[in-house]
Formats: structure tokens, sequence, C-alpha cells
């Protein structure tokens, strides 16, 4: 008689189905039956112990990876939940992480502020700086250039009105000598 003879398995592949039982999706499939209990106990005596709800925390309690939380959406979303819910055990005013939110964009908001009125008042020294030490330099005009543009302004029209007045002299002066030249004329004729 023959026998048969089976060719053993690869010892690294497994070629077995898991046991049948209820209808699993494929994530949860590879998902220990333990993993959303422990992770339910995880979050629970971090809200008992009052203690800080993050991912790391609750998956280094319940014994599996930061990426498997990630992976199961409703998983990660209990553990939201329960970050954002106020803690009981403060007695003074309740921070929620919608309230650190709040506090964080009023910051920032305020922070913007405070960065153009920095920059204004920055451009601002800068400019007086500047005409400052224009001017300690001897580069730059004096202080009171509107008192020495009224005084330039004044001296112009002295100037105009000296002027005028030279000139109106000169033409009195010509006809002066006019009349002088004409006597002396009618002078000398009748000698």
């Amino acid at each position: 008689m023959a026998a048969s003879v089976q060719a053993a398995p690869h010892p690294l592949r497994d070629t077995r189905r898991p046991p049948p039982g209820p209808t699993r999706t494929r994530l949860q499939h590879h998902l220990p039956a333990t993993a959303p209990d422990g992770i339910s106990k995880a979050v629970a005596a971090a809200v008992k112990a009052g203690k800080s709800i993050t991912v790391s925390g609750i998956a280094r309690q319940a014994g599996v990876d930061r990426a498997f939380l990630y992976r199961h959406k409703d998983l990660l979303a209990q553990v939201h939940a329960a970050d954002s819910e106020p803690r009981a055990d403060s007695t003074g005013p309740l921070v929620t992480r919608a309230s650190l939110q709040a506090d964080l964009a009023n910051a920032q908001e305020r922070a913007g502020r405070l960065t153009a009125r920095i920059r204004t008042l920055e451009a601002k020294l800068s400019e007086l700086l500047g005409e400052q030490t224009w001017r300690d330099s001897g580069l730059g005009g004096p202080d009171d250039i509107d008192q020495l543009k009224r005084r330039i302004t004044a001296l112009e029209q002295q100037s105009v009105d000296l002027t005028g007045q030279l000139e109106e002299r000169t033409e009195e002066l010509q006809a002066a000598r006019a009349a002088n030249r004409q006597q002396i004329s009618r002078l000398n004729i009748s000698h």
C-alpha cells in the first residue's frame, strides 16, 4: 500500500483560518478581545485618579500601542471624550479642553496684536533715532526749520522791496541827470 505523502506546511506560514465565531471586520479580527475593555478600564481609572488623559498614557496603561488606538476610531473617540470632560476633583474653576483651546486662541490673537504694535513702535523709534543721528552728525538741518523758512521769506520780500526802491531811485537819478544836462546846455548856449 502506498501511503500518501502529504507535504508539511511551511513553518513560517500558517494557512489555518480563524475559528468560526461572530462576524468581525478585518480590523476587529486583529483586535484582541480584551483590548476595548482594557481601554475602557484605563480611561475609567485615569478619570477616577484625576490623571491627565492622553492617548499615550491610556495606550500604555491598557497595554496596547498608540497606533492601535488611532486605527480604532471608536476607542480613540472614547479617549478624547473622556479628556474633554471637566475634572470632578478640582475645587477651583473647571478646566476643559474647550476652555483651554479658547484660552489658547485668545492668547494667540493677543500675541498677534502685540507683535503688530511692537513693529509699529520699532518703526517709529527707528525713524526718530535716524533723525536725531542726522542732526547730531551735522549733516541735517537745524531744529527750527519753520522759523528759518519764515526768515528766508521775510528777507526775500525785503530784497524785492529794496530792489524796487533802487530802481525808482535809479530812474530819479537818471531824470535828474537829464534835467541837469539840459540846464547846463542852456547856460552854455546863453553865454
